[in-house]
């Protein structure tokens, strides 16, 4: 079932330009979400969230436009960009009794769940945390309120290789309990790991949207990796 759709988003800037960006999210369904830095991934996921504002195009959740119903569903999506940068001496347990005041979903089981999975220490200030925890603990929060969507900018960035294949297993489990997962993402081999779908972005328009079976059966030669074929389709600038 179609839960997110993304509508001609046009946002200009003097260097740059989401140029006509459609394409839908599933629920229960993992999306990656690829193209080169600059590609517009960012400026997308922002636009998303009403972060920046869109010179045109719609955006709808659950059925419902966002614009004029943000609030309401803003507390059914989970939203983590990167690192938690705000409020950066107070204590982790002292922002997540800030946060969870916004959603009348926190689940606190889910978040001692996560917390512990990530092995948070809510002492410590986001000052403290490497750049690797930083990212957990902003994770942390988008997972711990009953989120049906998860809309996650580079979620793995700075984090081990183990934390992140725990991070894509938890994808995994959530994707089986019906909520859709967008993530954008540099590393392929994250893609071919969990992704059911892909939406990959070149110089601010989306080439195409596919299954990543379908994505594969389309683009990728043989005995061709998909990094393999990320690669030659931007050294082509191949647009659908």
């Amino acid at each position: 079932m179609v839960i997110v759709e993304v509508q001609k988003l046009v946002k200009k800037y003097p260097s740059f330009e989401l140029k006509n960006v459609s394409f839908c999210l599933e629920s229960g369904r993992i999306t990656g979400f690829i193209g080169r830095n600059g590609a517009g991934k960012t400026t997308t996921i922002k636009s998303m969230l009403n972060m920046v504002h869109p010179d045109s195009g719609e955006i709808r959740y659950f059925d419902r436009p966002f614009a004029g119903n943000e609030a309401d569903i803003k507390k059914r999506i989970g939203y983590s960009a990167g690192t938690v940068s705000w409020y950066p001496r107070k204590k982790i347990k002292d922002i997540v009794s800030i946060v969870k005041r916004f959603y009348d979903t926190w689940d606190e089981e889910a978040y001692s769940k996560y917390r512990s999975l990530f092995s948070i220490d809510e002492t410590k200030t986001p000052l403290e945390l490497s750049e690797g925890m930083k990212v957990k603990v902003n994770l942390v929060l988008a997972l711990s309120h009953k989120a049906e969507v998860l809309i996650l900018d580079e979620p793995t960035s700075g984090l081990d290789p183990f934390s992140r294949n725990e991070l894509l297993d938890i994808f995994i489990g959530l994707r089986n309990e019906g909520v859709a997962v967008f993530f954008s993402t540099h590393i392929i081999s994250d893609i071919e790991k969990c992704a059911d779908d892909i939406v990959y972005i070149s110089e601010g328009r989306i080439a195409t949207a596919l299954s990543k079976e379908n994505f594969i059966q389309q683009y990728s030669g043989n005995g061709e990796s998909l990094e393999d074929t990320m690669l030659r389709l931007e050294g082509g600038a191949v647009h659908a």
